[in-house]
Formats: structure tokens, C-alpha cells, sequence
């Protein structure tokens, strides 16, 4: 079924989702503190919300996750949020798609995907292989591997032709720098999720997706979303600068498959903690949705 309905049933669907959601345990998510550690941006671990087992109606997905980034703690903010079925490439959730927003550390997954285009991962940088120089890029977002790595392939119009080449739009991002520590770095979400798209069949897919974090286990989102229905199931990039807030990758769905999704926040003054959290939750909603038969 189509996610798409018209604006009397979705105003009609979120009165109700909003009703319904103010009595669950997610009303309420807690936060997520994060320190700096050298080049690494590290979340440290916060107990997660109570889980439920109950599924989501596919149909309430909207007010769903508008629940969420509508709060008053999210007034000011931008949000920007892309989620696709891999396989069938049908829109399960859109917001701000098209607009620019500063993506943080999710540029290093322009850099990584073109410089797995341009580079044997089995070849050397630095006496450290190609295949581990990617890893640590994006397991640990270590800049100083990005920036390496960004400068080594050509610098910012060597990333853009390999990525245009891959098929994504040169027109949906701008980057500047290869670690996302630069404001002046800018992409929509429709480029993330295009980029994930074409990295999860392109030439050395297995060692891209090997590179991302796993949600609760490895890298930036091993103290992220444990002890939830979610662990184990997102790889995923995240991004960190303040009043910013990223998170872009793949979702292995109980009942739609993989799904690729970019959800950015940009919201100034804030610590990002509540970031953090909303994104998260988002991800959680995502994974109770279910078919509505």
C-alpha cells in the first residue's frame, strides 16, 4: 500500500496518532550525552526507553514521526528525513528531502564511496590498507583518516565525479572538506540516501558496508539504541557538530526489507543531546511499522 494519502485523512490520522503516542512510553526518550575523544566522537550510554512490541499501522507513520520532531524542545530546529525501500525504491517517509542542511560527520560517507571508485581497497595508504584506512574513517569518524583520505583521491572535485558517476545528483550536495568539521559542507538528504543506495551494489560494496557503525555493537553507535528491538538491525553513519545532529544508513526491517534513510538536524544553540534522542526514536518508530491488514 501506498504511503501517500490525501491532507483530511492525514490530519485525521495524526489527531489520532497523537492521542495514541501521548500514552506510550515513547512520549517521553531520554537523552544521549556525548563527549569528544581526540578525532573520535564517541555517544555514551544512556539506558534506552522502555521497549513495546506493539506494531505501528503503516498509515500512521506520518504523525508518527512528526510526533516526535514537532516537540516544543525541537522549536528552531530543521529537520530533514528521507527513508526509501531499497528493493522497491518506494518513499516510506519524506520531510525536508530536498533542502540543504550541514551534514556533519555523514560527509564521510561521500568520501568513503569515492574513494571506493577510485582506490583498490587491498592497495596502501600510509603502510595502513585501503579496506582498514575506510573502516576507521567511518567506524570510529576519525578526521584525520578523512581528511587523508579526501586529499589522497583528488580533493573535492575527484569525489564529485566519482559520485556523479555512481549515479547520484552533484547538485544535492557540496562539500568541502572530507571529515564534515566545516559548516560550508551542505547535502540533502536525497543525495544520502542516493549515495547508500548505490554504494549497496556498487564496486566494493562489502567493504563500505563493513565500515558503517552498528546500532548497540560497533563504532559511534555501539552505546546507541541497546537493549531496543533496533540493535544489531541499523549500520549507519553518524554526524556530530554542535547544533548538529546526523544519521544516515540502512534499517533491516522485520517486515519491509532493508530501508535506506537519511535523517538530519540542525538546530542552533542546542547541546544535541535532545538530538540524538529524537533521531533515535524516529528509527524506533520506523521499525514497529507494520502492514495494516
Amino acid at each position: 500500500m501506498s504511503m501517500k494519502f490525501n491532507k483530511s485523512w492525514r490530519n485525521s490520522l495524526a489527531a489520532i496518532a497523537a492521542t495514541f503516542l501521548a500514552g506510550t512510553p515513547w512520549a517521553t526518550f531520554p537523552a544521549s550525552a556525548q563527549v569528544a575523544y581526540g578525532n573520535e566522537s564517541i555517544e555514551i550510554f544512556v539506558p534506552p526507553p522502555e521497549s513495546s512490541s506493539s506494531k505501528l499501522c503503516s498509515w500512521f507513520i506520518d504523525p508518527a514521526i512528526e510526533a516526535v520532531i514537532k516537540r516544543p524542545v525541537f522549536n528552531g530546529a530543521r529537520w530533514g528525513i528521507l527513508v526509501e525501500s531499497l528493493a522497491s525504491r518506494e518513499v516510506i517517509y519524506h520531510y525536508n528531502d530536498d533542502k540543504f542542511f550541514i551534514p556533519a560527520s555523514n560527509v564521510k560517507l561521500l568520501t568513503t564511496a569515492a574513494a571506493l571508485q577510485r582506490l583498490n581497497p587491498d592497495g596502501v595508504i600510509r603502510s595502513t590498507s585501503v579496506r582498514n584506512w575506510i573502516a576507521t574513517t567511518n567506524l570510529r569518524s576519525d578526521n584525520n583518516y578523512a581528511e587523508t583520505l579526501f586529499r589522497f583521491i583528488g580533493g573535492a572535485g575527484a569525489t564529485k565525479k566519482a559520485l556523479t558517476e555512481l549515479g547520484v545528483n552533484p547538485s544535492g550536495f557540496r562539500q568541502v572538506d572530507g571529515s564534515g568539521l566545516s559548516r560550508n559542507n551542505a547535502a540533502t538528504p536525497r543525495a544520502l540516501v542516493d549515495i547508500l543506495r548505490a554504494m549497496h551494489s556498487a564496486k566494493n560494496r562489502e567493504v563500505f558496508l563493513a565500515s558503517l557503525p552498528v546500532a548497540g555493537i560497533s563504532g559511534t553507535l555501539r552505546n546507541r539504541m541497546r537493549q531496543t528491538p533496533v540493535q544489531g538491525a541499523v549500520q549507519a553513519k553518524t554526524g556530530t557538530l554542535t547544533g548538529v545532529r546526523a544519521l544516515s544508513g540502512y534499517l533491516e526491517h522485520p517486515d519491509y526489507g532493508t530501508l535506506v534513510f537519511s535523517i538530519m538536524a540542525n538546530q542552533a544553540g542546542s547541546s544535541g543531546q535532545a538530538l540524538v534522542s529524537g533521531i533515535d526514536e524516529v528509527i524506533l518508530r520506523l521499525n514497529s511499522m507494520s502492514s495494516c491488514q
